[in-house]
């Protein structure tokens, strides 16, 4: 279905259309091609009680072509208007995918190498969405509220973007809710006010973020600011049915921070903590960025391998849905890292039994065969057994935690491929690691031994 939202003069209109779709091998229609955002300055007025919400998205773009007309994701909300550069722009609709069309006086000028300001108004009920391996994201109701989850494509049910990992922007975030309820976001709280039966909340985010990594949370929390010894600003918002339950793990997120610094470079971000709903409120911990989600109480292993995502997706994000591994491996070894020097269990031993389980040869980690096989355990399980079998083969801690940092700085705030990482290893280490990477990245049966 095709609808015109509003008609526009296109004549003189230089320039083609960006691409509907980035052909990720997973999600081709994820993201769009022609720009790039650097910034997302998102208002909204919620009203959790009906679950609706109103929207206006100021997105700041660069052209990487000349561009005619461009697309943005959005999925079931209704577009109201659209405005390019202050005018008003054609726009037509198809499923999840917004065409828009400037105008013959701003069309002329949009070249590559321009920034443009592109301003949509919409409203709704945000839909949530089911992925292709049964799990929820979008929008999701909770027991008191709703909290927004966007990997891998549910950010389109509540702001219009360029949803892919691929392209990363800084974030505003205004969002006014009833009284008595609290919002948070990424990034750092700038404001609060409250007017009437009104409380506005502001969010922004600095460093670069991934679509997928944007949230919203609505409910009634517990909040606590503090900052770490090394300067970092921590804010945690906690459902109080989970506030007694979450109350010591989350005391440990300086701690944990540090540890993981130590290890992986310097901490990415100005600040960190958590989201905690209560349990059931969706189906799994998410690493949004600056402070991650979770449903329910975390143990200190889950609150490991979530801030260990700061690091690796947030900072170092996938270039594309089939380097999730990337993601993964690195914060289940984190996982193995921690269990080794907080718990005496030697990362051998974790990787042993990641070995022996069946379910981690069910496919190549970084070649899982459809769309709804990139949160299962090979990426997980197999990506940790890659990264360990690394640092057997660099057979120096020393080196081997010098060469993990050095990634993290080299691709900071960056996108980042297997090809890279595979490349980067071996010009970093000068070893000749093919059979590595086939055997334990790329293979399709597990070896006799794990050796």
């Amino acid at each position: 279905m095709v609808v015109s939202l509003a008609t526009a003069c296109t004549g003189g209109v230089e320039g083609t259309p960006g691409a509907a779709g980035l052909r990720d091998p997973y999600f081709p229609k994820a993201g769009n091609g022609g720009y790039d955002v650097t910034h997302y300055d998102l208002t909204f007025d919620v009203d959790p009680a009906a679950q609706h919400l109103r929207g206006t998205a100021v997105i700041t773009a660069r052209a990487t072509q000349d561009l005619s007309a461009f697309n943005l994701d959005l999925a079931g909300l209704t577009v109201e208007s659209a405005q390019v550069e202050g005018r008003p722009a054609a726009v037509n609709r198809a499923a999840h995918e917004l065409t828009l069309r400037p105008d013959a006086e701003v069309g002329s000028h949009l070249h590559k190498g321009r920034t443009f300001r592109t301003v949509v108004r919409y409203s709704g009920f945000p839909l949530t969405l089911t992925d292709p391996d049964k799990s929820k994201e979008g929008w999701l109701r909770t027991a008191d509220g709703s909290v927004a989850l966007g990997e891998p494509v549910g950010a389109m049910a509540w702001f219009p973007g360029n949803n892919h990992p691929s392209d990363k922007a800084s974030y505003d975030l205004t969002v006014a809710v009833p009284k008595g309820l609290t919002a948070v976001s990424n990034g750092e709280l700038t404001s609060r006010r409250t007017s009437g039966g009104t409380t506005t909340f502001h969010w922004h985010t600095a460093a670069p973020m991934a679509t997928y990594l944007a949230t919203l949370a609505i409910g009634h929390f517990d909040t606590k600011a503090s900052t770490t010894p090394d300067g970092i600003k921590v804010f945690t918002a906690v459902d109080p049915k989970s506030a007694a339950a979450s109350a010591r793990t989350l005391a440990r997120i300086p701690e944990v921070v540090r540890w993981e610094a130590e290890r992986f470079g310097p901490y990415p971000f100005s600040s960190t903590g958590a989201i905690v709903d209560r349990a059931n409120d969706a189906g799994y911990a998410l690493e949004t960025q600056n402070r991650p989600f979770f449903p329910g109480p975390p143990d200190i292993g889950l609150l490991v391998h979530e801030m260990s995502h700061q690091w690796f997706g947030d900072s170092v994000t996938p270039e594309s849905w089939r380097d999730m591994w990337l993601n993964e491996g690195f914060a289940t070894y984190a996982e193995w890292l921690w269990e080794a020097d907080k718990e005496g269990v030697p990362v051998q031993d974790s990787f042993d039994r990641a070995f022996a389980s069946d379910a981690n040869w069910a496919f190549p980690p970084a070649d899982p065969p459809t769309a709804a096989d990139i949160s299962k355990s090979p990426v997980y399980g197999r990506g940790a057994m890659v990264i360990h079998r690394i640092r057997q083969a660099v057979n120096d801690d020393e080196r081997f935690f010098a060469l993990v940092r050095g990634w993290t700085k080299a691709h900071r705030y960056g996108t980042a491929s297997t090809a890279d990482f595979t490349a980067y290893v071996e010009k970093a280490t000068g070893l000749d690691l093919t059979d590595l990477w086939n055997t334990w990245l790329y293979g399709r049966s597990r070896p006799a031994t794990e050796g």
